[in-house]
């Protein structure tokens, strides 16, 4: 692409949809931590001193991007169903929709593993606002898909579930993408490929296991209307 300068408002808008489009097509090729502002600013053919009129910082593109990836992601939850059962069944189903879900979509998931250590860093007190208000929209709504599949569930319940799965899923995929080096371990030595993590399987287990506690817990604290 190759843009004449933003004069107008409209102008300006469209930039930035296409500097935020362009990282998020770089996102399906390389990893967050690869994803350089150079780069960025030589693929929408804008020099790095001209980008940062549009986005003020790579951080603050990829929040923007985490934001879109959650909500992309929530809409598809929204339309999940786990079916009848015991609390139990329908629990250890939520954690598998929950964990394929997330497999499904690996940009989200690495976005997720680095949003607390990378990409709330260098950014503006308004950008960080902005990305924690979204972020609180986001969890209010997973919340809500929690209960409809978990009626036992209260708010507080619900809120300590969505807040594990993005905990373990930060965690767990790094683990999950093994460098060259560990690969070739794995293939090497079957006591070492024994410890290799399968990001689906634990996130899942995870899950299904938190439920359990937090559906055999819920006897033991005051309701919390809502």
């Amino acid at each position: 692409m190759n843009f004449k300068r933003a004069r107008t408002d409209e102008q300006r808008a469209e930039r930035r949809r296409a500097i935020l489009a362009t990282a998020d097509e770089m996102l399906t090729e390389l990893p967050v931590a690869k994803l350089s502002f150079n780069e960025l600013s030589r693929r929408v053919c804008l020099a790095k001193a001209n980008i940062v009129r549009y986005v003020e910082s790579r951080e603050a593109v990829l929040l923007e991007l985490l934001d879109r990836h959650v909500r992309d992601w929530i809409a598809e939850l929204a339309g999940s169903s786990v079916e009848e059962g015991s609390p139990r069944e329908r629990g250890d189903r939520l954690a598998a929709v929950l964990a394929e879900s997330l497999a499904r979509r690996p940009v989200l998931c690495d976005l997720i593993s680095s949003q607390a250590a990378v990409l709330e860093h260098n950014v503006s007190t308004e950008v960080a606002l902005e990305h924690k208000r979204a972020l609180l929209r986001a969890v209010e709504s997973l919340t809500a898909v929690v209960r409809r599949h978990l009626p036992e569930f209260d708010d507080r319940a619900a809120f300590e579930l969505v807040s594990t799965t993005s905990l373990v899923t930060a965690a767990a995929w790094p683990h999950s993408r093994p460098s060259e080096a560990l690969q070739a371990a794995y293939a090497l030595d079957p006591a070492v490929a024994a410890t290799r993590v399968d990001f689906t399987e634990l996130v899942g287990r995870t899950l299904a296991v938190t439920i359990s506690g937090l559906l055999a817990r819920a006897g033991d604290r005051p309701a919390v209307a809502g």
